[in-house]
């Protein structure tokens, strides 16, 4: 490995945590993240001379944080500095010590609580976690999300301004605001595994890579919050869903249906850390999610699913967290447990709801209801429309091929 690529390496693992040691000096994320890069910019010039640390990580950290130090004493005189921020200038000059995976990074989990703070927009938050925690260049992101690189640029660099202007500390909330605040976090996670796990634009079904970002930050918070249950069950759900990953697409990448999915190519690793995580989960949205994924892998078979409880614990979820996407994908079970004619009638009155007018999936999980009650007519109308209303090639493809295969007299 060149030395170029070992310190872009080092830094992408270690950038979360040298910024949130330095955020807790400066007390500016912007300020602290341009440390940071600081630091990276001088290992890119001296280790191809001096050669690569015995520990990198360690260099890297004691760089920003002399770094950050000696910004704070120009900035004010170090006697008043130091009465402010007492204890961490010290910690600046203290032996680093090996990251224990098992511990609990106090300033990395305030940076996680900083960048997914509910002043900012939802975009904004995802962008920020993403570069900050995620180690992820401004191009990748970009490239995620199909957006313009500079668009991106954009929205960390107002997002770092925001947290700025409003004041908002690099602190771990406690009390009532701990509840809602947790929730922005879990709610930027979840948005960036399901943007990666059925993109909702674009030539891929899949983007691997932002999955596995977004399981490496649910993984990361549950060893920052152990005793978090609603923390286990977002890492339990994120954990069963991406073990599915290789088995739904096919070699042309084109979606494969759960029903025709292959389940030997489901990752087994990946479903038992689901189900350790799920021993530790709560009762809450993520949890009730995360055991109506834990009912999928426990099927050997698609026909052996266990539609009933599945019917159930949506109906927990719709009751704790009413959504017409939850009455949606609970109709979808209703249909499996007790039939289509079961189910169309809970999916045509959510017909006149505002938030599913665009959803692409209520004509889907029509035309199937209908396909399956033999009105392919009215079945292959609903697919079209559903292609109509996805900006996804892929899954646009998809839903042609069904509407076809009824135009031919094909079964469902």
């Amino acid at each position: 490995m060149s030395t170029p690529h070992a310190v872009e390496t080092v830094f992408r693992i270690e950038s979360a945590r040298i910024i949130a040691a330095v955020t807790r000096i400066v007390r500016d994320v912007g300020i602290a993240e341009e440390l940071a890069q600081d630091a990276l910019v001088a290992a890119l010039e001296q280790w191809p001379e001096s050669g690569v640390p015995e520990r990198p990580g360690a260099w890297l950290m004691a760089t920003a944080k002399h770094r950050a130090v000696d910004l704070v004493r120009r900035r004010e005189t170090y006697a008043r500095k130091l009465a402010e921020v007492g204890r961490a200038l010290d910690e600046a000059y203290e032996p680093e010590v090996a990251y224990d995976p098992d511990g609990i990074d106090d300033d990395l989990l305030r940076l996680v609580f900083t960048a997914c703070h509910p002043v900012l927009s939802a975009d904004a938050r995802i962008a920020l976690t993403l570069r900050l925690l995620g180690g992820l260049t401004m191009a990748e992101i970009a490239r995620a999300f199909l957006v313009p690189e500079p668009t991106i640029a954009q929205r960390v660099v107002r997002a770092k301004r925001s947290l700025a202007k409003a004041g908002v500390p690099f602190e771990v909330p406690y009390g009532p605001d701990r509840a809602a605040r947790l929730d922005s976090v879990l709610e930027v996670i979840y948005l960036v595994f399901n943007e990666g796990y059925a993109a909702t634009a674009g030539d891929d079904w899949l983007r691997p890579a932002l999955c596995e970002d977004a399981l490496r930050l649910a993984r990361v918070l549950a060893g920052l919050m152990p005793e978090e249950p609603e923390v286990h069950g977002l890492a339990a759900l994120l954990e069963l869903q991406a073990s599915r990953t290789a088995a739904r697409t096919g070699p042309d990448g084109q979606p494969v249906l759960l029903a025709d999915q292959n389940r030997a190519r489901w990752d087994h690793l990946l479903i038992r850390r689901g189900f350790t995580a799920l021993e530790r989960a709560g009762t809450g949205p993520y949890s009730l999610q995360a055991a109506i994924a834990a009912c999928h892998a426990r099927a050997v078979t698609y026909e052996e699913t266990d539609w009933a409880t599945i019917a159930a614990l949506y109906a927990r979820l719709a009751g704790l967290t009413p959504s017409p996407v939850v009455e949606l994908n609970r109709a979808v079970a209703v249909s499996m447990a007790e039939g289509p004619a079961a189910a169309l009638p809970l999916v045509d009155a959510l017909a006149g709801e505002p938030a599913l007018k665009d959803y692409h999936l209520l004509p889907s999980v029509r035309g199937d209801l209908l396909a399956r009650l033999g009105r392919a007519g009215e079945a292959r109308a609903e697919f079209e429309r559903a292609a109509g209303l996805t900006h996804n090639e892929r899954e646009r493809a998809l839903l042609h091929a069904r509407a076809r295969k009824l135009a031919s007299g094909d079964a469902p």
